[in-house]
């Protein structure tokens, strides 16, 4: 029987995942594996489906309620909830006015999640090397493609969904980092700071259907191969690090939006800012990778 400080700090651990998912940076997953609710959360998920709905007819809301462990998800997803709501405009102002900074500070907080993945990895053995370089291939291949997606199509972004949250269950890999990968993540932002109903309907409904059907294969890869999977991952993490590189300037043309909008090609270049500007810059990487430090090391007390 949880507390009252329990119920609490399961909310302050589901606003730090919410923070983590909001910005392509270290991940929600990383957060509950090193706040130590990963496996519940895990396990809680994985353990929805339609027998869950058998069981609310058969027996009620209450014997469901308690079966399934939904207080543990409520309590989270208010924390995550109340993060998002209350983060996404100042990520929105951010990714407008100072794209640089924000990127730094992205950076800076994947740099810093690599050692927390890479401490739970065997790092002699041959199949987690060889993971870890395919991981980095596969990172690289990602961050240099064009996006040439039509970030507009509603099918597109239900997709994204069910893509950004199967990443967001992963110890490693941040949700909104795979947004950013996908091209969409400006997107998603600006819905959420603006509480577009069409656009958050069809996200939110991709998500669920990603979470239903990853959640049980995640569980039993871990069981059976988290060394291999986990070794993956931080060579994707790696290998993605371009597509965080603080400066950056627009090439050609991708694609136009239904709205007009022309979406353009982020190719990354030298600095050519004062000295300044780029200690401020660098200043913001090492926030984000002394959060990341931070947090870990107050769960580790």
């Amino acid at each position: 029987m949880k507390s009252a400080k329990d119920w609490f700090k399961l909310v302050a651990k589901g606003f730090a995942m919410g923070t983590a998912d909001l910005v392509p940076g270290v991940s929600g997953g990383t957060i509950a594996f090193i706040t130590g609710i990963y496996s519940e959360l895990i396990s809680t998920i994985a353990g929805l489906g339609p027998a869950t709905l058998k069981v609310l007819f058969s027996e009620g809301i209450s014997a469901t309620w308690k079966k399934y462990n939904l207080s543990f998800l409520a309590v989270l997803f208010a924390g995550i909830i109340s993060a998002v709501l209350t983060l996404s405009r100042t990520i929105k102002y951010f990714h407008a006015h100072h794209p640089e900074e924000l990127r730094a500070f992205f950076l800076g907080l994947v740099i810093a999640s690599v050692p927390l993945i890479v401490r739970e990895v065997e790092r002699r053995k041959t199949e987690n090397i060889l993971m870890c370089l395919a991981g980095v291939a596969v990172g690289i291949g990602i961050s240099l493609a064009p996006n040439s997606a039509p970030t507009d199509s509603l099918l597109f972004i239900g997709l994204s969904g069910a893509v950004a949250i199967s990443a967001m269950l992963l110890p490693g890999i941040s949700g909104s980092f795979i947004l950013l990968l996908l091209g969409i993540y400006p997107t998603v932002i600006e819905a959420i700071a603006e509480f577009d109903i069409k656009v958050l309907g069809v996200f939110v409904g991709g998500m669920v259907l990603g979470l239903l059907a990853f959640s049980r294969l995640l569980k039993r890869v871990l069981e059976t191969a988290k060394e291999k999977c986990l070794s993956l991952l931080v060579g994707f993490m790696v290998g993605a690090l371009g597509a965080l590189w603080p400066w950056q300037k627009t090439g050609g043309i991708l694609y136009t939006k239904a709205s007009g909008e022309e979406i353009y090609e982020m190719l990354n270049v030298l600095p050519s800012c004062s000295t300044s500007e780029i200690i401020f810059v660098v200043a913001f990487t090492a926030l984000g990778a002394a959060l990341v430090t931070d947090l870990d090391e107050f769960s580790q007390r």
